[in-house]
């Protein structure tokens, strides 16, 4: 542990918060000082950890000015917590999403905007290598002019699941809120922003009142279009968890892809980064054999990475990754592909 090392407290002590603070034991350039949860297991892992325990972030707050916090705490927290965190001006790592809507948003972007201290939301994936190498070669015009990604978060979520959060059976606990924010994210890294969407769901294998399975359609800025299939009950392994490699909790298939991006050059395959490209606009043609190639990357864990950013960002040596708008701009697109599925219309979105 380095001298000047930060002090950072977590709240919320459930899986992510516990990540984090796992994550904060392996760092010299930040410590853990508080975990603030009012769960009494969350006293436990504080003594655990030799730091203090509180049952308030205010509590924290008024005894303690930490150098940061990083909120794990459920999504309706996220605002309140945030500007809390703001007004004794210190520096918040928000989980994802930012809110439970856009209006709750909006509220933290204002604050963020002019308040001195600091606001990162915890789109980890953003701090993937593979996500970065991804975005090179897409933005280098290797591909050509952008046309089009196809994409998949297919996945089997099993009875348990539901069983133990009656919640994720109803509206707001389905896999349009609680999973396509994360693929939002990635493709808007990948394409740019989308402007428009449709999309059809479905409940008909489980039956609950929240969708299982949704069909998307996207519009993108550049005039790009995007196809994505979103489901919890298909037995697939076609979803960044199985194919990134990035989350040891879950079985990896090295042969499987979940975006594949294409432009009027070639195509790339993520995250098996498999490349498929003609030489020049003269050379391409469907009689033509591509040539292939895979692109080069490394891989690390995002959320160590994300841990080393929200460190500098504290320190004003760079600045958020995923700011408070983009969080804003990934709510406003899953807002609209619920909207679109829920009215069978078009969602434009400013």
């Amino acid at each position: 542990m380095t001298m000047n090392a930060l002090r950072l407290a977590v709240a919320g002590a459930g899986l992510i918060g516990r990540t984090h603070i796992d994550l904060l034991t392996r760092r010299t350039d930040a410590r853990l000082c508080a975990v603030v949860d009012p769960a009494p297991a969350a006293a436990e892992l504080a003594a655990q950890q030799g730091v203090p325990h509180f049952t308030a972030l205010e509590a924290l707050l008024a005894h303690d000015r930490p150098d940061g916090v990083i909120l794990a705490t459920p999504n309706a927290l996220h605002v309140p917590q945030a500007l809390q965190c703001l007004a004794a001006g210190v520096s918040v790592l928000v989980e994802k999403p930012i809110a439970p809507t856009v209006a709750e948003a909006e509220q933290l972007v204002r604050a963020a905007g002019s308040a001195t201290a600091r606001v990162l939301i915890g789109h980890h994936r953003a701090h993937s290598p593979l996500m970065a190498r991804a975005r090179e070669v897409v933005q280098s015009g290797q591909l050509g002019r952008l046309v089009a990604v196809m994409g998949s978060a297919a996945f089997f979520k099993p009875d348990h699941y539901f069983a133990d959060g009656p919640w994720r059976t109803q509206p707001g606990g389905g896999p349009i809120l609680i999973n396509m924010i994360h693929e939002v994210h990635n493709l808007r890294m990948l394409c740019g922003d989308i402007v428009a969407v449709q999309a059809f769901a479905s409940n008909a294998v489980r039956g609950f009142a929240v969708e299982d399975t949704v069909s998307i359609n996207l519009r993108f800025a550049s005039g790009a279009l995007g196809s994505f299939l979103l489901s919890d009950t298909a037995a697939c392994a076609r979803s960044w968890e199985q194919t990134s490699q990035e989350n040891k909790a879950y079985p990896s298939y090295a042969d499987e892809d979940c975006y594949v991006v294409t432009g009027t050059l070639g195509s790339l395959s993520v995250p098996t980064m498999r490349l498929k490209t003609y030489p020049g606009p003269e050379e391409s043609s469907w009689w033509k054999p591509f040539e292939e190639g895979r692109v080069d990357l490394v891989r690390e864990d995002p959320l160590q990475r994300q841990m080393a950013h929200f460190v500098q960002v504290i320190r004003g040596q760079a600045e958020p990754l995923v700011s408070a708008r983009d969080g804003m701009q990934n709510l406003c697109v899953t807002e609209a592909i619920a909207e679109a599925a829920r009215t069978g219309r078009v969602v434009e979105l400013d």
